[in-house]
């Protein structure tokens, strides 16, 4: 029974630290945008880093 004089208080700080947190992130725009920060990686620029006879230079081998 005296260890629910430890738990309550520490639970209540526990979800206060929670909502705490995530206020931040809701005030900081960490969820604004969630639909093309997933779609930025497939648009992503996929050069060739080699010629496109498949050859190397020496001068590019590192």
């Amino acid at each position: 029974m005296d260890i629910l004089f430890i738990l309550i208080p520490l639970s209540v700080v526990l979800v206060f630290a929670v909502i705490g947190i995530f206020a931040w992130a809701l005030n900081s725009g960490q969820f604004d945008d969630l639909e093309r920060e997933g779609e930025r990686i497939l648009g992503a620029d996929d050069t060739a880093r080699f010629p496109p006879s498949g050859k190397v230079d020496s001068d590019q081998v590192q």
